[in-house]
C-alpha cells in the first residue's frame, strides 16, 4: 500500500475503499478540526510539484488509486503538466440525514503548457469541506491554541488513472470502480465540444 509509515501498523487484510462521505466526514473534518484519526495512514502532500504517476510512495495507494491531504490553491501547476479543472461539482451528502458535508470537484491532468496540453487519463477527485463546517472548525481550533495554521484550507485527494479501454463490467476488486455519476461526469469533461439542438 505505499511508502507512508503508519500503514505498516495496520493488521494483514487492511483494505483503503472509503466512500465520499466517509473521506469527507471521518478524514478531512477531523484534519481540519486536529482530531486524531484512527487509523493514520493518508499522508500530506504537497501536490503540485508531483506529476500523478510520481505519486508512489508518496501517496496512500489502494489499487490504482492514490489518496492525500494537500493544501487548496489555485496553482495547479506540475513539473510537466498541469491539471485542468472539468467544470464539474458535486457534494457529498451525509447517508443519514442527507445533509450536505462538502464538495467533489473533479481534474483532469493535461501534459505540456496550459491552455494547450494534451489531456491524459488521469485524473483528480478533490474533496474539501462546507465553508460553514470549515470556518468552525478553524475557530475551535483558534480557541484550542492553535491560531498559526489556517486548517480550513486543507482538502483530500484521490488520484487515479483512467482506462482507455475500461470495461464498464469490470468487477476484478481493483478500486478502479467508479460511481455512476462519477461516470457521467466525466464523459462531460469536454463541455465545450457538446453542441445541443435548438428547440
Amino acid at each position: 500500500m505505499g511508502d507512508h509509515n503508519n500503514v505498516n501498523n495496520l493488521p494483514p487484510g487492511f483494505r483503503f475503499y472509503p466512500s465520499d462521505e466517509e473521506l469527507v466526514v471521518h478524514f478531512l473534518h477531523r484534519k481540519v478540526a486536529l482530531l486524531p484519526c484512527h487509523p493514520d495512514v493518508i499522508p500530506d502532500l504537497d501536490l503540485y510539484p508531483y506529476d500523478p504517476w510520481d505519486l508512489h510512495g508518496k501517496a496512500l495507494v489502494e489499487g490504482n488509486q492514490w489518496y492525500f491531504y494537500s493544501r487548496r490553491t489555485q496553482n495547479r501547476i506540475t513539473c510537466n503538466g498541469y491539471w485542468k479543472p472539468m467544470g464539474i461539482e458535486e457534494s457529498v451528502n451525509e447517508s443519514t440525514n442527507n445533509k450536505k458535508v462538502g464538495m467533489k470537484k473533479y481534474f483532469v491532468f493535461h501534459v505540456g503548457e496550459a491552455p494547450v496540453g494534451i489531456k491524459t487519463n488521469w485524473i483528480m477527485q478533490e474533496y474539501s469541506l462546507c465553508l460553514s463546517d470549515s470556518a468552525s472548525s478553524t475557530r475551535s481550533s483558534k480557541r484550542k491554541g492553535h491560531p498559526k495554521t489556517d486548517f480550513s484550507k486543507w482538502v483530500i485527494c484521490r488520484v487515479f488513472e483512467r482506462d482507455s479501454d475500461e470495461d464498464d463490467n469490470d468487477n476484478d476488486g481493483n478500486g478502479s470502480e467508479l460511481s455512476c455519476l462519477d461516470e457521467v461526469f466525466l464523459s462531460l469533461d469536454d463541455l465545450d465540444e457538446i453542441s445541443l439542438p435548438n428547440n
